[in-house]
C-alpha cells in the first residue's frame, strides 16, 4: 500500500493510527500529498509541573504531522528519520483543542525540508 493511500485510510478511520498516536490521542484529519492535518484535544493529563501544556507534546504533534507529510510523498518502499527539529512556542495552553498543519517546503534526494503552524481552538496560532 502507498503511504498517501495509507494516510488517507487512516484519517477516514479505515486503519488504526500509529502507537504514538494512539498513546497521545492525536488524529489524523486530513491528508494530501506533501500536507497532512492533525487535531489533539489537550488537556490536564498532559500538563508539566507548572499546570501547562508540556512543550514535548506539541513537539509531537509537528513531529508527526511533518513526519506523514513527508511519508505522503515517499514510494512504497521508501523509509525516512526526523533529523532535526526546532519548535518556537509562543503563549502557553491549558486546554484546548490544537491543529498541527505539517507542510512539505522542499524534497531533495536525501533529505526534505518541512514546517508545521500548530493552532488553538480559537485559530490562534501558539507555535
Amino acid at each position: 500500500m502507498k503511504h498517501l493511500e495509507g494516510l488517507k485510510r487512516i484519517a477516514k478511520g479505515e486503519l488504526e493510527d500509529s502507537p504514538a498516536a494512539q498513546l497521545l490521542g492525536y488524529k489524523v484529519v486530513e491528508v494530501e500529498e506533501g500536507r497532512v492535518v492533525i487535531e489533539l484535544e489537550a488537556d490536564d493529563r498532559m500538563h508539566n509541573p507548572m499546570g501547562t501544556l508540556h512543550g514535548g507534546i506539541l513537539c509531537d504533534i509537528a513531529d508527526a504531522a511533518m513526519g506523514y507529510a513527508f511519508a505522503s510523498t515517499l514510494a512504497d518502499d521508501e523509509l525516512f528519520s526526523t533529523v532535526e527539529i526546532k519548535l518556537n512556542f509562543l503563549k502557553p495552553i491549558f486546554k484546548a483543542k490544537l491543529r498541527a498543519e505539517g507542510k512539505l517546503i522542499k524534497k531533495g534526494g536525501s533529505i526534505g525540508l518541512l514546517e508545521c503552524h500548530i493552532y488553538d481552538h480559537k485559530q490562534s496560532l501558539i507555535a
